[in-house]
């Protein structure tokens, strides 16, 4: 008969919604799903991500409204990535929650929505009703990817305020010519890098000379052309790997 290998079950993670020194609690939909669907008992033991610390939970109470833990070791710290955080030009809502999806994986930092010349102008009203739904996308995803926190999913932004954006590393993907690859301008000593991802059709020449007056360098993913939930994701998954 062949052999039998048993391999240790990986505990299920959660980001705790509150936290103190000695406890944590779930609330809402995580609590709901924890109770209902995945009939928690009292005793079971999970892993609770609380801020920068990644600790071992047990359940002292259970509501479908509310799960605490008591909470024991540290299982292990944050790991202190360069934070990412990606400008992403407003585009259809099902191909936007894909990307926030898999660039959360990805461990992007924050997200700022951006409302582009090329937005269209009923996703550019209808996008402030949406960050709420974009946010338990993000939360979601960060805890099945076992992440110990999610990105900030920001407001929705005129573009103006999206250039102010500051940080040591400013990126603008701009397929051109002139444009270099992000290997090739990105500095070790960069403590923080923020990547804006035009709409659907790219940015426009006016927005493009508005980025590079204000001291944003054009970069390149290649011959390629990519979709915009495509560019968001390969240049997040680029940048990370030159991060760290």
């Amino acid at each position: 008969m062949p052999f039998l290998y048993a391999y240790p079950m990986t505990r299920r993670r959660w980001i705790a919604d509150e936290f103190t020194a000695d406890t944590a609690a779930l609330v809402g939909q995580n609590a709901t799903h924890l109770a209902r669907v995945l009939r928690a008992r009292l005793g079971d033991l999970y892993d609770i991500a609380c801020g920068d610390q990644l600790r071992l939970g047990t359940i002292s109470n259970v509501s479908e409204q509310r799960v605490e833990f008591t909470l024991g070791d540290v299982i292990e710290a944050s790991e202190e990535l360069r934070p990412i955080t990606i400008l992403m030009a407003i585009y259809k809502f099902d191909r936007m929650e894909w990307a926030i999806e898999k660039c959360t994986e990805l461990g992007a930092a924050r997200i700022i929505p951006v409302i582009a010349r090329r937005t269209d102008a009923h996703l550019a009203l209808a996008s402030s009703k949406r960050v709420e739904r974009w946010r338990r996308i993000a939360h979601e995803a960060a805890q099945q990817s076992r992440g110990t926190g999610a990105p900030s999913i920001m407001e929705p932004c005129q573009l103006a305020a999206a250039i102010a954006t500051q940080a040591p590393l400013r990126l603008l993907l701009n397929e051109n010519e002139r444009s270099k690859k992000i290997s090739e301008i990105f500095t070790a000593d960069a403590s923080e890098v923020v990547i804006a991802v035009g709409p659907e059709g790219g940015w426009t020449s006016e927005e493009i000379a508005q980025f590079e007056a204000a001291g944003w360098q054009s970069v390149t993913l290649g011959s390629r052309i990519l979709r915009a939930e495509t560019a968001a994701i390969a240049a997040l998954a680029v940048a990370a790997a030159l991060a760290n």
